[in-house]
This record gives C-alpha cells, structure tokens and sequence, in this order.
C-alpha cells in the first residue's frame, strides 16, 4: 500500500531513527548510553503522535510507514533491555512481537495444551501490568502505552482463540490430546536429526498404534465405551499428523531428512538454532540484547518464504522435510522468545560486574559448603576481589565512562552485599575453629 503525500515525512524521520539505532548496534567498542537510546525513543514518539493526529485512530492497512515503525520499535525495545530498563514500557513491545510469533505458529499447528498456553497468560498479565504503571505514573508517552495496549489485546484475543479451541475438548479425551501433543513433539525433535533413530522411533510408533487402535470406525470412545465424545477432529488430525511424521522419518531413513531445494534453509535454520542455543547457556556474559535483532529478521525472512504454511521450491512443489523446518524455525523463535524473558534489569556497563559478583559469590558458598579449615590467605583472594569492586563507586554508586548512574544498581548492589556476608561468615567460622584449637592445646598443657 503507497504512503499518503502527508505521511512521507514522517517516514523519512522514522528511517533517521532507525539509521541511527542500527549504527548505535554496530558499535561495539563503547558501551551504550542510556542517553542516546532515550533521545532516540523520544525522536520517534514524537513521530508516532504527528501520525495519530493524522490518522485519526483510523485503522488502515500497514504500508511501508508502518513496517519501518515497527522495526524502529522492534530494535529501540531491546536497546531498553541492553542498558537494564527491563521494566519499562518500551522494553515490552520486543517480548511481546515475540509471543504473539509463537502463538501464531502454535495456532497454525494446533499443537499445544492448557498447559503450554498458561505461561504466555501470566506472562502477558505481567506485560500488562508494566504499560499499566506507565500510564498511571505518566512516565511513558500515550503513544506509546496506546501501541503496546493494541499490541497486547491482539496477543489476547489470539490466546483467547486457543483456549476456547481447547475448551470444546471433551474432559474424556484430555488425557489422549496431552499424550498426542507430547507424541508429536518428540517425533519432530526426532525428525530434525541428522541421523533419526529407529529405536527411538519404535516405541512412539507403538504407542500411536495403540492409540489408533482404540478407535472404533475410526472414532474416540469414552471410558466405558457407551458413546462417542464431541471433539473427535482435534484429536483424529494430531494422530494422523504423527503418522505423516512417522511415514517422513522412514521414508528418509537412508539419506537426509530434508529435500535438496529445501537444504540451504534447514542448514540456515540449524545454524541459528546453534548459536541461540549458545547464547541460552551463555547469554549472562556475551548477550547483548540487541545481537537479537539479526536473528530476528533473518527468521521473519524465512518465515515469509512460506505460501499457505509450507515451503515451496522453485516450480512450486512442497518437498519432503516440512516438519522438520518447521520444527527449526519455532524452536528459534522458541529460544528468541526465552531470552528476552530472561533479560536482568542490569545495564550493559555494568553487567561485567554483576557477573563478576555472582562468580565471587558462587565461589564462596562453594568454601561455605565443603567447610574448613581456613586461612586469612584463602579468603584473600575474595576479598581483594571485593575491595576493587567497592572502590569503583563514587558516593555509594556505580558510575558510567560517561557519568551517569547505569540500571541495575540495586541488583549489584545486593550482589556485593550478599558477597561481603558470607566473608564475614566465613571469617565467624574461622574464629571458631581458631578457638577450638586453642581450648584443645589448653586442655592438652592441663592434662600434661
């Protein structure tokens, strides 16, 4: 859809601002300054509220305004989460792109439980309650909080679309569809090996035989047989999907899971998949948030390639290995999703040091642990590690290169408190054990 004559500045100031974001992610010599990211937000609220006042909440469909918007927001969101303002309403419009991802996959699979679907509730209640804050204290524009509150009910009213589509379940085949969606879950775990196993394979081949053959002509029974339950398409359709699955993985038994025009993406896809998993185990001392913006992108690029659900070659067929890219593709935006919950509301300047606090402080209940005896000389290091972190604030604070006071500072803080506690613990038990020595070598001379 072309952009009106009267929205043409606006994107032309909103791709400024995007430029700018991108280039402040390439530099990585320097750490971020809150300073910019908010004078960066600012710029492109006030760009957000000229196009309201334009608009006049008229919903209209997306044109290139509205695709450069929401990349500008996509990326100024994990900047907020970099410098730690984990809690503020910009830092949710990245988490919840993210969630309603993976909703819309799961929805598009039908392949998920009441029990899959109660993270994201509370998850979004929590969201919810963050853009709530900032409408009642002001501290974040209406143009903002109206984006993420639009945002937001879509998520629901997508939620929504999945639990009622559960809810027609009836309680006798609960049990079945929870069996069905696990089955279905490690064939396609399965599926994206290199090499599947037939013995894994055999046991949930199996089990979906006894499954199918309680059916009678073809339908679910209740317990006692007497009648036949509502519901019976949802259930019917995730065991013959997992037949189809079983049929994939045997049929590519002796040579690769994924047809040759469809190679470059699984490998892509692995590849991705690879170092998000890296970054899981990792992501306290090499994330920083906005890496994600590459992933994220080069995700949605091959999420687009789709036509009707499925990836296509060159002359339109669907080649073998569907499953398993699909299975890469959401458990990338499974893992995206899991890292940015997990961001801690520490900035990036200090997270060096909160890190090294937590090492400090993983080492010392270690020595906590396992007991003494100890020496002034074992608790040496710690401390000295604890002196020139304390030395670095000024005035009870952590300072950035720049001057201002970084997020996080309470975070650390508690930290370096929790750090300087078990010292003086372990100094206590040091005491105590000096003087048990003492009272044994007195006793000895008595005894002598």
């Amino acid at each position: 859809m072309a952009v009106p004559p009267e929205e043409l500045p606006i994107l032309e100031a909103i791709i400024n601002q995007r430029n700018r974001l991108t280039a402040l992610k390439k530099n990585t010599a320097e750490y971020i300054k809150a300073s910019d990211v908010m004078s960066i937000y600012q710029a492109i609220v006030k760009q957000v509220t000229k196009l309201n006042d334009l608009r006049d909440d008229q919903r209209s469909q997306p044109n290139r305004l509205d695709h450069a918007l929401s990349d500008a927001f996509s990326l100024l969101s994990l900047f907020f989460l970099t410098i730690g303002k984990t809690r503020e309403c910009p830092a949710a419009y990245c988490q919840i792109a993210s969630m309603r991802q993976l909703l819309e996959h799961m929805n598009e699979s039908s392949v998920y439980n009441e029990s899959d679907l109660r993270p994201f509730q509370n998850r979004l209640q929590e969201l919810r309650d963050i853009v709530r804050r900032g409408i009642e204290t002001g501290s974040d524009p209406e143009a903002m909080t109206t984006l993420l509150e639009r945002q937001l009910n879509e998520c629901d009213a997508l939620l929504q679309t999945l639990q009622d589509s559960l809810s027609v379940l009836s309680v006798e085949l609960v049990p079945l569809h929870t069996k069905l969606v696990k089955l279905r879950r490690q064939l396609v775990s399965l599926a994206a090996k290199e090499e599947p196993s037939k013995a894994e394979l055999k046991p949930i081949q199996e089990e979906l035989r006894k499954i199918d053959a309680k059916r009678v002509d073809g339908k679910f029974m209740a317990a006692n047989g007497s009648y036949v339950p509502a519901s019976q398409a949802l259930c019917s359709s995730l065991l013959e999907e997992c037949f189809e699955i079983v049929q994939e993985i045997r049929a590519h038994e002796d040579k690769k899971n994924v047809a040759a025009p469809l190679k470059p993406i699984h490998d892509r896809l692995t590849e991705i998949r690879a170092e998000l998993e890296s970054l899981i185990l990792t992501h306290r001392w090499t994330l920083r948030e906005t890496d994600l913006w590459s992933y994220t992108l080069s995700l949605q690029e091959i999420d687009g390639m789709r036509v009707d659900g499925k990836f296509v070659d060159s002359e339109g067929n669907r080649p073998g290995g569907q499953y398993v890219l699909l299975y890469l593709l959401r458990r990338c935006y499974g893992l995206i999703y899991r890292l940015l919950s997990s961001s801690e509301p520490v900035s990036e300047e200090l997270m060096p040091i909160a890190n090294k606090l937590s090492t400090v402080k993983k080492c010392l209940n270690e020595v906590l642990k396992y007991g003494g005896p100890y020496s002034p000389r074992d608790l040496y290091p710690y401390q000295l590690a604890l002196h020139q972190i304390d030395s670095m604030r000024k005035d009870g604070k952590f300072v950035g290169f720049d001057g201002s006071i970084p997020e996080g500072q309470g975070i650390v803080m508690a930290h370096l408190n929790e750090c300087h506690e078990l010292v003086e613990m372990l100094k206590e038990a040091m005491d105590e054990e000096g003087d048990a020595t003492s009272g044994d070598e007195a006793e000895n001379e008595d005894e002598g």
